[in-house]
């Protein structure tokens, strides 16, 4: 029998903190889409993007609109506000939470990793004992090949998806934001990426170092250390 480590009351809150801004993240799209979708009805094409709802009342006075339909996008406007208000307190105190964090402020140090993913790493991989091995995380969130043996032939193919799916694209969004700044990168890492761009297409490359990030993540959490930009990735 394989038994999962409990988490910790801490833990606990801050998953919950993260679910709870995951769902307003989810209601702040769709009532931006809900938004642009009316407006496209009555002839009104918006770029797309949060910055131009911002401006919405602005766009009220350089159409002619329904009243009607006025009241009913300021109610949504005003409701995308809130959203967007509760996302930003959620945040900061996530920021405030990971402050106190040993094993969050460690993984900080990850390059690309930012607070949001830092404090998931944190509250959903605790000390990582409950994983034998790098991988073993890694497959736990669906960031490594999915095999298809047959007849003692081993085919690899793209990777499982399986596992949680927050944390894979988390990471995912960490290495295309490192990648974005990789003129600016330095270390094994950053030359591993470099060689991978040169031969592969920008995707894979982009799941490959969040394999890698993950990995490190966890390595970092059982080794007790922190991650060195000079050396590249923790020994695995």
């Amino acid at each position: 029998m394989r038994f999962v480590t409990p988490k910790t009351e801490s833990q606990q809150t801050l998953s919950a903190l993260h679910r709870m801004r995951e769902s307003m993240v989810r209601d702040r799209v769709k009532t931006c889409n809900q938004m642009h979708g009316f407006l496209l009805e009555f002839g009104i094409s918006l770029p797309i993007g949060q910055a131009v709802i911002k401006r919405l009342p602005a766009v009220f006075a350089d159409h002619s609109l329904p009243p009607r339909l006025v009241a009913i996008l300021d109610r949504l406007h005003t409701h995308f506000k809130y959203l967007s208000e509760q996302i930003d307190e959620i945040d900061r105190e996530m920021t405030r939470q990971l402050a106190d964090d040993n094993l969050g402020q460690r993984l900080l140090s990850i390059p690309g990793v930012g607070p949001i993913t830092a404090s998931v790493l944190a509250s959903e991989m605790g000390d990582g004992k409950q994983y034998g091995c790098s991988r073993d995380f890694a497959a736990s969130i669906g960031l490594v090949p999915r095999q298809y043996s047959t007849g003692g032939k081993a085919n690899l193919l793209g990777i499982s998806k399986r596992g949680d799916k927050n944390i894979r694209c988390l990471l995912v969004q960490c290495a295309r934001a490192y990648m974005q700044r990789l003129d600016r990168q330095t270390g094994r890492l950053a030359e591993w990426v470099r060689a991978m761009l040169a031969r592969t297409h920008s995707n894979v490359v982009a799941c490959a170092l969040a394999n890698k990030l993950a990995r490190t993540a966890w390595a970092l959490a059982t080794h007790n250390s922190t991650f060195d930009a000079g050396a590249g990735a923790v020994p695995v």
